[in-house]
């Protein structure tokens, strides 16, 4: 894995009168208005943004929205965050009319220090995605510096996330991809002890990699969501019509006789949440799992007495890291383990431990459940975290030279 502490950062360069490209990730949910419903991740770029304004830079801002494949789409246009962007700011964000092209060569070029250009969705151009040379020259021509500071695409080896860097004179990360890869990293490094993770989902097979690697680091491995299914029929137990992960039974196995070797608890639901269907109106069943499943039902949260147990064996934890909900939260009858696990996490923030949200459905429980502010680190991205957490290389952090 690449060390990212010696990665140049911002704050090592000068921007004085220079054209700062800056990959962000606006990515944000839009509603049929085409207004910013959620504004976390525009205001989580906004240090670096204005470190550029206050060094007298000009910042050139470059993402994607959506995923238009390739094709203009009205409905993906970046205006509605050019003006979320220019409230926070409380100055006008002018938003290019494409991401690159003469006339927008001319309306960066024609910039003053202290000006934001954003450029339209990356996303628009096929050859982002292939990250196609000619396309990475032709953003490297809006700037003189480039500052990768989107972590939600960093696992990414797109042209505006890695190629445009290798065309650039000068390249470093900004403050929100420095302070993930800081929390991550003492998650896996220096966690102070006790350490649980807590994993939910629906796939084992989606998170081997991952356990793999907290294994070797945790004292305390606690299983939700889907995923807890496959545990569950590995140790005999019968589990109706639940989503099975049938390739991962063997390795559930011997992860959980790996684990009583090591000393680490592995932390299994005991009761559960059963329906025939997954809908508000459904009706429901806590059923003590030990006594299996019925045919025709499925388990679709954890129920009230293991999530009872998970909170009180996180109070005992100093550093706590959660990826995948406990079970369908998403629909309110199955909701109750994770915002269960959500509320452990605050009040475990609350008596001093660190605690860290890998990104994805983990962090929009958390917000739905409103308890974001009493958490110590949401990471922005789902798959970027889960990547790094396996120990994988970043390409638009490795792409980045390190300090000279």
């Amino acid at each position: 894995m690449t060390d990212f502490s010696q990665k140049q950062f911002i704050e090592d360069l000068n921007l004085q009168g220079k054209r700062v490209l800056v990959r962000v990730d606006f990515n944000v949910p839009l509603d049929k208005d085409l207004a910013v419903t959620d504004n976390s991740r525009i205001v989580g770029a906004l240090p670096t943004i204005k470190r550029v304004l206050e060094q007298g830079g000009r910042a050139v801002l470059m993402s994607h929205l959506g995923r238009p494949d390739g094709a203009r789409v009205n409905r993906l246009s970046l205006q509605p965050a050019a003006a979320e962007l220019s409230r926070l700011l409380e100055q006008p964000v002018y938003l290019a009319p494409d991401c690159t092209g003469e006339g927008v060569e001319a309306l960066v070029n024609r910039m003053q220090d202290g000006e934001v250009v954003l450029l339209e969705n990356l996303r628009f151009h096929k050859a982002e995605t292939k990250n196609d040379p000619d396309f990475c020259q032709a953003l490297a021509r809006l700037g003189d510096v480039y500052i990768n500071d989107a972590f939600g695409t960093a696992h990414r080896a797109h042209a505006s996330t890695a190629g445009v860097a290798e065309f650039m004179p000068e390249a470093a990360i900004g403050y929100l991809i420095q302070r993930e890869l800081q929390f991550l990293g003492s998650v896996v490094s220096q966690p102070e002890k006790p350490f649980a993770a807590i994993l939910g989902g629906a796939k084992v097979s989606d998170k081997i990699k991952v356990i793999e690697n907290l294994m070797q680091h945790v004292q305390m491995l606690f299983i939700g969501g889907g995923m807890a299914n496959t545990f569950l029929k590995a140790q005999g137990l019968e589990i109706g019509d639940s989503l099975l992960d049938a390739d991962s039974l063997d390795y559930a196995r011997e992860l959980l006789a790996r684990a009583q070797e090591q000393g680490v608890s592995v932390y299994l639901p005991t009761d559960g949440v059963i329906a025939q269907d997954l809908s508000t109106d459904a009706e429901t069943q806590v059923v003590s799992l030990a006594a299996g499943i019925p045919a025709g039902w499925k388990l679709l949260d954890i129920g009230p007495e293991s999530a009872e147990a998970y909170a009180t064996a996180l109070a005992t934890a100093r550093t706590l890291f959660w990826n995948g909900p406990m079970g369908v939260f998403e629909v309110a009858p199955f909701s109750k383990g994770t915002f269960r696990v959500a509320q452990a996490m605050a009040d475990a923030t609350g008596q001093g431990a660190i605690t860290v949200i890998g990104g994805g459905d983990s962090a929009a429980a958390i917000q739905v459940s409103g308890l974001s502010q009493e958490i110590t680190h949401i990471s922005t991205g789902g798959g970027a975290s889960l990547e790094f957490l396996e120990g994988r290389d970043l390409p638009g952090v490795s792409v980045i030279p390190n300090k000279s």
